[in-house]
């Protein structure tokens, strides 16, 4: 079964320098029928203006994935750590106990957009710890491991039975995903368009996969598709 999140169905938040769309519940922006998959718990897909960020606030006992779709983000938090995150990289934070961090647009002239992932952790109260690595060079042509809960193939470790894949693909390509016997499925298109087993997507649609053993993307467009692959 796969069930459609259209992009323009999802929550919004507004303000002078950040335009955000929310596929699940957050902040502001409450649906109970919206309020996570499986264990991921949010996806937010951001655009902050030049200069604009979000300033130093808390996190605790959340997995919290940035994927950096164009221009640069300046990370800075409790740890000591401080680096920019531009696209062909994925940045990992752990919350555990307690972090704080800050999030700003690197540039003064140019837009960040990027997408906020959270997932819940397999346990709580882990010490905080950060990662940040570049994307493996594979992702321009097929689904390419990204984040799981070993860091195996050169991804980042998240502390949950996920894996995340991410591919950047020209109009023509196609991917596509086995899931195990009882795992689920998330398939978020970042941007582009195409078919996950024929039903459309734009960018922004979300699907929701259960019961499902194969998994095919086409691309109509240049398109970036993240696959989460879910207990």
């Amino acid at each position: 079964m796969i069930e459609i999140r259209p992009g323009d169905a999802r929550g919004r938040t507004q303000v002078s320098w950040l335009d955000s769309r929310h596929t699940f519940s957050f902040g502001e922006y409450y649906d109970p029928e919206q309020m996570g998959f499986r264990a991921l718990r949010v996806i937010n897909d951001d655009q902050v203006a030049p200069g604009g960020g979000f300033d130093t606030h808390p996190h605790r006992d959340m997995e919290i994935v940035t994927y950096v779709l164009d221009g640069a983000l300046q990370h800075r938090d409790s740890l000591g750590n401080g680096s920019v995150i531009r696209p062909g990289e994925v940045q990992r934070m752990s919350a555990g106990t307690g972090i704080r961090h800050s999030e700003f647009n690197a540039s003064r002239q140019e837009p960040v957009h990027l997408l906020q992932i959270w997932f819940l952790p397999a346990q709580r109260g882990t010490e905080p710890s950060y990662e940040q690595r570049p994307l493996p060079p594979g992702v321009r042509a097929a689904l390419t491991l990204i984040a799981s809960p070993d860091g195996r193939d050169g991804s980042v470790t998240v502390h949950q039975d996920v894996a995340m894949y991410a591919a950047q693909l020209e109009p023509g390509m196609t991917v596509t995903h086995s899931l195990a016997p009882g795992r689920h499925a998330w398939v978020q298109l970042a941007r582009g368009r195409g078919h996950l087993n024929e039903q459309p997507l734009v960018a922004g649609d979300g699907a929701a996969v259960s019961d499902e053993r194969l998994l095919t993307f086409r691309s109509n467009a240049p398109s970036e598709l993240i696959v989460f692959d879910l207990a």
